[in-house]
């Protein structure tokens, strides 16, 4: 079934391949518009295959940055097997530094397994997930907090029932050299890109890369390394593309678990909130997380917040001004790999 997707790359073809995925979308101004989403596509021979992808939420900008820059680096010559590369995702939101599409309102990261007969961000869903996906070994999906939350960096993937193929998600997640790693259990039906490439039947590999809605020194050097140490790792690449030094041992990875609804405090009323503790600081239950503020009845004292459970603080919300059922701040509990 034609996904609504117009896709001018034959992943079949040795060398390099630029251009665009096409969405057909009419708009007032444009009753015959595209979204026009930048794909790059390098292919040397037979080999493994990587599909690195960004953007996927709009106000995520490390992964953007840094894939932006391989697409630019990256020589055909120089690797074995083929590599994809969608610096923007979901461009309507990267373009509009929102974490949706303005479009439609589509959250990317949400919408999978997607609908070829949607509206643009189902479309790209169903693209990614049965024609784009299926064609890889792998797939990276890099993310961050976005605009409104600060995130402890780490890498992420989703516990599979294929033991072979998850042993070698975790092989490769161990290769990105993050010192914190999430394994998910959002479940084969996940409406995520990592729920996505399980049901593709490759490897998803993902993480949070900063946050804040910006970017720094230590975000853009751990994206870099993370990219370039999976190049590595798949054998596609034999020296590192990214990254400004040579690439140091990896430190020691600890595992994390998020699965329970008492990681996190919420917001249940609007006001201000100011965090305690750094990301990355281990708490127990009962510690302090912070403070919640009225500045509408400056006569009340601020609100102490304690962490319901201990761990390892992992994001906090980076808008002070908060409503009711905003996230605040989460743990996450250490677990042995």
């Amino acid at each position: 079934m034609h996904s609504g997707l117009v896709n001018p790359i034959d992943l079949s073809r040795d060398g390099r391949q630029a251009g665009h995925l096409a969405i057909p979308y009419s708009v007032d101004r444009s009753p015959y518009y595209q979204i026009r989403i930048p794909i790059l596509r390098l292919k040397n021979g037979e080999g493994p295959s990587l599909l690195l992808m960004a953007g996927n939420h709009g106000d995520e900008y490390e992964g953007e940055l840094q894939l932006g820059r391989l697409m630019r680096r990256l020589d055909v010559t120089k690797i074995r097997g083929a590599v994809t590369i969608l610096p923007m995702a979901n461009l309507p939101a990267v373009m509009a530094a929102r974490r949706c599409s303005p479009f439609d309102g589509g959250n990317l990261n949400r919408a999978f397994p997607g609908d070829p007969a949607g509206t643009p961000t189902a479309r790209l869903a169903h693209f990614l997930e049965h024609e784009l996906f299926p064609r890889h070994d792998a797939v990276l999906d890099l993310h961050s907090g976005g605009t409104s939350m600060a995130h402890l960096p780490c890498t992420l993937i989703e516990r599979e029932a294929d033991a072979g193929r998850f042993a070698r998600s975790v092989a490769l997640m161990r290769a990105m050299g993050a010192a914190h790693a999430f394994i998910a259990d959002n479940g084969p039906a996940a409406p995520t890109s990592m729920g996505a490439a399980g049901r593709a039947g490759t490897i998803g590999l993902s993480g949070e890369f900063g946050g804040g809605g910006t970017v720094t020194p230590q975000s853009m050097s751990f994206t870099a390394t993370a990219i370039d140490r999976l190049l590595g790792a798949l054998g596609i690449a034999d020296a590192p593309v990214l990254s400004r030094a040579p690439l140091a041992a990896p430190p020691a990875l600890q595992l994390l678990s998020l699965s329970r609804h008492s990681q996190g405090i919420y917001a249940d009323r609007r006001g201000w909130f100011e965090p305690a503790v750094p990301l990355g600081a281990t708490v127990s239950a009962g510690d302090l997380a912070g403070w919640y503020h009225d500045l509408e009845r400056l006569e009340q004292p601020e609100e102490a917040l304690r962490f319901a459970e201990g761990g390892i603080v992992i994001s906090h919300r980076l808008h002070c001004d908060s409503q009711a059922g905003d996230c605040l701040i989460q743990v996450a509990e250490p677990i042995d790999g």
